[in-house]
């Protein structure tokens, strides 16, 4: 199972909106296939570990992240292929939260005479598909908010500067995010003052990664440059707009390659709740939100946020007007705080990277 977890996360980034599945095969203590989830459209992980087996995978035993699939989508049902392998035994990790398997893949199994056996390694599955389960649940995106701060709380110095707050390090783990992640969100702010690319520019897998993440751009009033960088990238940019911006603007954004979506602004501030019901329309499965401290505050205040990471540089900046990284309201008392759940830490070189899942008010 193991294996198959490592073989999972190969597939992250890639195969939206299918969830990232690894599975192993294996027969007399020997793996004989092994695969993982290839593009919509094409095969599943457990396929992939079927035709690599071939006619040794009869009486095997197959380990897979995520529970088979028993319906018909762009490809036919994972478990028809199983049972007609003769595959012997099925480990799963999780079931799937898809209301369409959830549970009746491995009770299809269980029918034709397979054994199967639920939870190994589970926290780890769940968390490679986390995207995915939210999103097949409640058609919205799963949201994550990164950033990196001083120790003292802040995200740049006095006069904006803020290269670099991380490390060499910590920063390399963002590109590795935006690749596995299908969007890159940023409000208008964090372009004026950063003017970044939000591209992912990580080494995977032997090579640099072609596939780049939608990147989305929230600007109620329209003041994104047409000259900043997001539009000479690599990838596709989507402007979140506000209704009042000018025909003449969408146009030249247009003209740029940007695709434009228009959502209900209220005093300056894009209505953030429908904007994730639109890119769930649009099936976008997971947002990585870079900044800057309004749209988080504000992503924050409606308790649309599910998860967070934080580097924590050891460096003090101070300034009473130097940047914090969360804006909004914010909480009236501390016992009203966002708080976050099974939180993790690790040393990213010199920084301390801390992840957790928000608590739901």
């Amino acid at each position: 199972m193991e294996r198959a977890i490592s073989l999972a996360k190969l597939a992250l980034g890639q195969v939206s909106p299918n969830p990232a599945v690894g599975a192993v095969i294996v027969k007399d203590d020997d793996i004989i296939g092994q695969g993982y989830t290839q593009p919509p459209g094409s095969s599943h992980a457990e396929i992939m570990a079927l035709k690599e087996a071939g006619m040794r995978a009869s009486g095997g035993v197959m380990y897979v992240t995520l529970e088979p699939c028993c319906h018909f989508g762009r490809t036919p049902p994972c478990t028809k292929a199983i049972i007609a392998a003769g595959i012997k035994e099925v480990h799963a990790a999780i079931i799937d939260p898809n209301p369409l398997v959830s549970g009746k893949g491995l009770k299809e199994l269980e029918n034709a005479g397979i054994k199967t056996i639920v939870g190994e390694h589970a926290d780890d599955a769940s968390e490679i598909v986390e995207s995915y389960s939210k999103f097949i649940t409640t058609g919205r995106p799963f949201v994550t908010i990164k950033y990196a701060m001083s120790i003292d709380g802040k995200i740049a110095a006095r006069t904006g500067d803020s290269k670099w707050i991380s490390s060499d390090e910590s920063r390399r783990y963002v590109h590795f995010l935006r690749y596995t992640t299908d969007a890159v969100m940023a409000g208008v702010n964090t372009v004026l003052i950063d003017d970044p690319q939000l591209t992912s520019r990580a080494s995977f897998r032997g090579g640099v990664t072609k596939k780049q993440p939608l990147r989305v751009i929230v600007d109620a009033s329209g003041r994104t440059p047409v000259t900043a960088k997001i539009f000479n990238a690599p990838g596709q940019v989507l402007m979140v707009l506000g209704e009042k911006v000018s025909l003449a603007q969408k146009k030249a954004y247009k003209e740029l390659g940007a695709e434009i979506l228009e959502i209900p602004a209220k005093k300056g501030l894009i209505d953030l709740d429908k904007l994730m019901i639109a890119l769930g329309e649009k099936q976008i499965t997971g947002v990585l939100v870079e900044g800057g401290a309004a749209l988080l505050g504000s992503l924050c205040d409606k308790n649309l946020v599910d998860k967070a990471i934080v580097f924590v540089a050891p460096v003090i900046i101070g300034g009473e007007k130097a940047r914090t990284a969360i804006g909004g309201k914010g909480a009236d008392k501390v016992v009203n705080s966002l708080k976050l759940e099974r939180v993790k830490t690790r040393r990213s070189d010199s920084d301390m990277m801390i992840t957790g899942y928000i608590g739901r008010r």
